[in-house]
């Protein structure tokens, strides 16, 4: 199983989808799988269901960071290049998604309202419409990758 798959797969099995972008490409870049979907729990449903930046997105951001981010304070090469990482992730995203990277967007309810999250449970938007976004993400993420090694 690729990443792409285990992304999907991770999501599916009920995990949100910061915590599962992030634990599936964390672990590879030095961060425990444990500590990836605690990291990540409160990005989920646009961060903590505030239906704001689609959390694949911010955990792809995550990735990002662990992996091209700055930790030295002098090093602002690092990052500008997560920067503009980051804006192309972001951009290759909304491309794919009615230009748009909110969650409340992406699912045309806002799961911050009792009403909109009983919606998308009723409807099984986690099943139905939210894997597209984690495949999404994970494709793009793996081209960012593979072209910046």
């Amino acid at each position: 199983m690729n990443r792409i798959e285990q992304a999907v797969s991770t999501f599916k099995e009920g995990y949100n989808c910061s915590s599962t972008m992030l634990s599936t490409y964390g672990p590879s870049l030095g961060m425990p799988r444990e500590q990836c979907m605690k990291a990540a729990c409160a990005f989920g449903g646009g961060l903590a269901r505030f239906g704001k930046t689609c959390g694949a997105v911010t955990g792809a951001l995550m990735v990002i960071g662990l992996k091209y981010g700055q930790a030295d304070l002098k090093d602002m090469d690092a990052r500008m290049k997560t920067y503009k990482l980051a804006q192309d992730f972001m951009a290759e995203f909304a491309k794919r998604n009615n230009n748009t990277l909110d969650c409340r967007d992406l699912l045309g309810v806002d799961i911050g309202t009792e009403e909109g999250l009983k919606k998308a449970m009723e409807m099984n938007f986690h099943m139905e419409i939210c894997p597209k976004f984690i495949q999404d993400a994970a494709e793009i993420l793996e081209h960012i990758l593979a072209s910046e090694s």
